[in-house]
């Protein structure tokens, strides 16, 4: 991207706003050419393989240019944004980069409070570059200025190429093997140059191996096919941002870990009626209140009377690593994949703190608006499967986390209560733990706990 030679004009970088990702897709524009932005303004919306971020611009000014559009994925360090800090009169608005509409609202839901309707769209890929274009013709205008007179016909203008679509490991490849990527065809989705392509465009210029037959000229070795699938009856979806980070996260975590499940079934009558009555109580007014805030601090209980289940595994110091501290980890569903942000410090919060906290995560999440920090440093998880109808899972652990709970639906089942069978308000829990860090002794015990406590709720006064 050719950068603007006025020294009025800044240009705000693509930050890495996720501590070492290497590229970010711009989601929306707040802001038009012609705009007057202040410092501290949010000037878009980024996504990172972690979550959505808005990006404050660092000074004053008009814009002059937005060098993408929405949908754009873009390497950290490329320059987005160029602001005219002059103070001059701004310009006259151009038309901003093309773009499709999406949908208007995203959605993202806490598992445990519904499923989320929304989806996402790919926008289309910018055209060429204006500015490139435009510092093309000032330098034929200094040509024309020095030296010999201009011909009498302007000269056309030179060509644009368009930058090719390329993810950073591939750029690399690229570059290493002394490939052009604008001579390159791509085959990947909407445009996007893959490691194959770039392979397929140094292989003819490959030696080709000896051949018993005589001097024979050997032809090029063949590019490889390109992958066909039925269009009309499929639809491929690219792997990218928070789904590409999980996915990459839950296949370390499953093969890394060794995970043991546990379940038990149990009676929550009791539970859900203390529900209904913290609902009266005037110290929850205008908080939520529901059976997974008491879940959550059945399971924090739990972890105060087996405080060895809190703690993770350090493989380079050989060495496990024992928390005093309980991040508090609930899992959510959102559009753009399923996230994990956590509660700082929840063994230190009463019924109405946790609460409070329960209610912010989820506002955050619904929002979009998830930071990566609020996703770094859980301990333990809590997923609400019940929520879908789903009587219980096998759910993985979050990667460096010692153990998960699932929390299935919460039913009218028979059950014996007082030697009768009744009709009581029953759900089976499942417990996943890292076998390195738990054994089964304590893994059962921790899940008795939980499970002892939303049986008769008494306890979390009488064991915390």
């Amino acid at each position: 991207m050719t950068t603007m030679t006025e020294a009025s004009v800044r240009e705000f970088k693509m930050p890495d706003v996720g501590e070492g990702l290497t590229e970010a897709e711009i989601l929306k524009w707040y802001v038009q050419v012609g705009d007057t932005v202040t410092d501290g303004q949010v000037v878009c919306e980024v996504e990172t393989a972690k979550a959505a971020v808005e990006l404050p611009i660092p000074y004053d000014g008009v814009v002059r240019e937005l060098r993408f559009a929405e949908g754009t994925t873009v390497d950290v360090g490329t320059a987005i944004i160029a602001v005219d800090v002059s103070g001059g009169a701004a310009p006259e608005p151009a038309p901003a980069p093309a773009e499709e509409a999406g949908p208007k609202g995203r959605t993202p839901v806490l598992v445990g409070y519904g499923v989320a309707v929304s989806s996402t769209k790919r926008r289309p890929r910018k055209g060429p570059d204006v500015a490139v274009a435009a510092a093309a013709q000032a330098v034929q205008a200094e040509l024309n200025g020095h030296g010999a007179a201009a011909p009498a016909a302007a000269p056309a203008p030179a060509p644009v190429k368009e930058r090719p679509l390329a993810k950073p490991p591939v750029r690399k490849l690229a570059k290493d093997l002394g490939v052009d990527l604008t001579l390159v065809t791509p085959s990947g989705p909407d445009g996007i140059i893959t490691r194959e392509d770039v392979h397929a465009a140094v292989a003819p210029a490959e030696p080709v191996a000896e051949a018993p037959a005589p001097a024979a000229v050997s032809a090029p070795a063949p590019a490889p096919a390109v992958a066909v699938y039925d269009s009309a009856r499929e639809t491929r979806v690219p792997v990218k941002g928070v789904r590409k980070a999980t996915a990459q996260a839950m296949i370390g975590s499953a093969f890394t870990a060794p995970h043991v499940t546990e379940f038990v079934t149990v009676d929550v009558t009791r539970t859900m009626k203390l529900v209904e009555e913290l609902k009266q109580d005037k110290e929850f007014q205008g908080l939520r209140v529901n059976p997974l805030l008491l879940i959550a601090k059945a399971l924090l209980v739990a972890i105060k009377r087996n405080p060895e289940v809190n703690a993770s595994w350090d493989e380079a110091a050989q060495e496990i690593v024992l928390k005093h501290y309980v991040n508090l980890g609930i899992a959510a569903a959102t559009p753009r994949g399923l996230i994990v942000p956590n509660i700082k410090d929840a063994q230190d919060k009463t019924l109405p703190q946790l609460s409070s906290a329960l209610g912010e995560l989820v506002t955050t999440a619904r929002e979009g608006k998830t930071s990566p920090a609020a996703m770094q440093g859980g301990t333990v998880t809590i997923t609400n499967v019940g929520v879908f109808g789903v009587d219980t899972g096998t759910p993985i652990l979050n990667p460096g986390e010692s153990a998960i709970l699932a929390v299935g639906a919460i039913k009218l089942q028979p059950w014996v209560h007082k030697g009768k069978v009744k009709p009581r308000q029953v759900t089976t829990l499942a417990l996943s733990f890292d076998h390195r860090l738990v054994d089964g002794e304590l893994g059962s015990k921790v899940l008795a706990d939980i499970a002892a406590i939303l049986e008769q709720p008494k306890r979390l006064i009488s064991w915390a």
